[in-house]
């Protein structure tokens, strides 16, 4: 074999390679609960979780602030699904803030249009639920990426 013949037969192999991992690229962190925003979050779902238990025991209904509340909890969930996306980090947890923010307006709204009590108690579980989820998704440890792209997508 020629040297030209092997120098492109090498060239054609190394090209094939996977690139060598850079030493010194700067690794994005992942969302944790010690950020401010994530923090944040955490604190104002435990404070509804707990408003909306009491709600359950005595029956009151929904006021305007916790209505004002889940609003912003929302909202704030829709921020740190941006945040951590915008990372891409951790596409689970995107992912689940993403969907924590669309449900939260959804379960109140159940909550809200409950015709008598065991509607009522259906809904309010199903938002304290979805309210602790929003608590341990951020409290848990980081796991492993989960192959999604930048946007969300498969």
């Amino acid at each position: 074999m020629s040297c030209a013949a092997l120098a492109a037969t090498t060239l054609l192999w190394m090209a094939a390679a996977p690139a060598p991992a850079q030493p010194n690229a700067p690794t994005p962190a992942p969302a944790t609960a010690l950020e401010p925003l994530f923090a944040d979050i955490v604190g104002r779902a435990q404070d509804l979780k707990a408003q909306a238990e009491a709600m359950r025991e005595t029956e009151a209904p929904a006021s305007e602030a916790f209505k004002t509340g889940v609003a912003d909890l929302a909202a704030l969930d829709s921020q740190g699904q941006q945040i951590v996306r915008d990372r891409g980090v951790d596409g689970d947890l995107a992912c689940i803030l993403r969907g924590i923010s669309e449900d939260l307006p959804v379960k109140l709204a159940a909550l809200q249009m409950a015709a008598d009590k065991p509607a009522r108690d259906t809904a309010l579980r199903e938002l304290i639920y979805l309210l602790n989820d929003n608590i341990e998704v951020l409290l848990a440890p980081p796991g492993p990426a989960s192959g999604l792209a930048p946007d969300g997508s498969v």
